[in-house]
C-alpha cells in the first residue's frame, strides 16, 4: 500500500542536513524546536517552525568557544539565554554576550593516552571521538558525557549531572565504554534522560536515568550492546531503538522491556532490506523509518510509516516530487523533516488530505 505525502514548507538551508542526518536539531517537552546550526566560528539558534516559515534571523548566536573543535553536541538552554558546549577537554557554558560563564574540566577525548600537551588551551588534539551535553527541559542540570582526568594511565568515561548555574558536580555514573561520540535524548516528561554512545563495531551502550536532586537512578540497557537510541514521544511513556546494523526496530517501555518488534519488508526487492538509523514518531500513533537495500543504492531507498504501538507497517510514503532517498526526522507534531543535498533545501512534510 502507498500513503502519499504533502509538501507542507520548504526553506534552502546550507548546513540544514545536520537535522535530518545529526543532531543539530533540540526539542524540547513544552514541543518547541531548535535548529542549532554552526555557520563558522559560532552557533546560529534558529525556532524551527519560524524557520520553515521563511524567518531568517537567528534567534541567537554562540561563539563557538575552541577553534578547530568541530566535534560533540552541544545544548540551548530553554530560554535561550545560554549554551552548553561539549569540548576535547571540557563541558563550557557560554552566555548571550560570549562570556563564559563557567567550565567543567575532563580528561582529554585524543585516543593516546598521556599525550602531551602544548599548554596552549585552545589546541586541538588528534582524533574524532567525542562526548556530548544536555541541558535538561526546567534548564537546572547539564548532562554531558566526559572522560575522567587519566590515573595510572586507566580510561574512564563518565555520565555527570551539573549544576546550570555553576558547573558544579551533583551526581556521576562510571561508564563502561570507549566512545566513538555519543547523543543525549531528552524525554518529554522532563524527568528522564537518555544516553546512546556509539563505540563503533564494538556496538552500542544505552542509558536512561533520572536526577530527583538527591539520587541518581539509572537503568543499563546494553545486554547485547546492539541497540541505538532513535526517538522518544510524549503521549508515549517510552522509547524506540533500531538495531546496530540494522536487522529490525523494537518499541520498548522505559525499563527496557520490549513492548513491539518489527524486521525489514523483504518482500519488495530481492536484496536484503535493513532499517536505516533515521526513524521515529510522527505522531503518538504513527513511525516513521527508512529502509535501504544491501548494495545501498540511493534510489532504492524507501520511507515506511508504521503503527506506533505494534509496529505493523500501514504503507510505503510516495512523494509527489519523485523518489527521496534522505533520512527522515520526524518531529513528533504529524509532520517530518527531509534534507536534499543537492540544492541544499530542508522540507517538512504531512500526510495528504484523503
Amino acid at each position: 500500500m502507498s500513503i502519499t505525502a504533502q509538501l507542507r514548507d520548504s526553506v534552502r538551508l546550507p548546513g540544514g542536513g545536520a537535522l535530518v542526518h545529526g543532531f543539530a536539531l533540540e526539542s524540547r517537552g513544552d514541543g518547541s524546536r531548535r535548529a542549532l546550526l554552526r555557520n563558522g566560528y559560532e552557533l546560529e539558534v534558529y525556532d524551527l517552525h519560524e524557520l520553515l516559515a521563511g524567518e531568517r534571523a537567528p534567534t541567537a548566536v554562540f561563539p563557538l568557544p575552541w577553534p578547530g573543535w568541530d566535534r560533540g553536541v552541544h545544548s540551548v538552554s530553554p530560554e535561550g539565554t545560554f549554551a552548553v558546549f561539549s569540548g576535547q577537554r571540557a563541558v563550557r557554558a557560554v552566555g548571550a554576550g560570549g562570556e563564559t560563564l563557567w567550565e567543567y574540566r575532563h580528561g582529554c577525548w585524543g585516543p593516546e593516552l598521556d599525550h602531551p600537551h602544548t599548554g596552549d588551551e585552545q589546541e586541538v588534539c588528534r582524533g574524532s571521538e567525542h562526548g556530548s551535553c544536555r541541558i535538561s527541559d526546567d534548564g537546572r542540570f547539564v548532562w554531558a558525557h566526559v572522560v575522567a582526568e587519566p590515573e595510572w594511565g586507566d580510561w574512564e568515561e563518565r555520565w555527570v549531572v551539573l549544576d546550570a548555574r555553576d558547573g558544579r558536580e551533583v551526581a556521576r555514573l562510571p561508564l563502561d565504554s570507549a566512545a566513538a561520540g555519543s547523543n543525549h535524548l531528552s524525554h518529554p516528561d522532563g524527568v528522564h534522560m537518555g544516553l546512546g554512545i556509539g563505540m563503533g563495531q564494538d556496538g552500542i551502550l544505552l542509558q536512561w536515568a533520572r536526577w530527583d536532586g538527591e539520587k541518581l537512578t539509572v537503568w543499563d540497557l546494553n545486554e547485547g550492546l546492539d541497540r541505538i537510541l532513535t526517538d522518544v514521544h510524549e503521549e508515549y511513556p517510552g522509547f524506540l531503538t533500531v538495531e546496530h546494523y540494522g536487522a529490525d526496530l523494537r518499541l520498548h517501555a522505559l525499563d527496557g522491556t520490549v513492548l513491539a518488534e518489527r524486521e525489514p519488508d523483504p518482500a519488495h526487492d530481492e536484496d536484503p532490506p535493513y532499517w536505516d538509523y533515521g526513524c521515529g514518531f510522527v505522531d503518538a500513533d504513527t513511525v516513521i523509518a527508512s529502509t535501504a537495500d544491501s548494495d545501498e543504492d540511493p534510489e532504492r531507498a524507501r520511507h515506511w510509516l508504521l503503527d506506533a504501538r505494534t509496529l505493523r507497517i500501514r504503507g510505503m510514503v510516495t512523494y509527489p516530487t519523485g523518489p527521496v532517498d534522505s533520512d527522515v526526522r520526524p518531529l513528533g507534531d504529524g509532520t517530518w523533516l527531509t534534507y536534499d543535498d543537492g540544492n541544499g533545501t530542508l522540507n517538512r512534510w504531512t500526510l495528504a488530505s484523503p
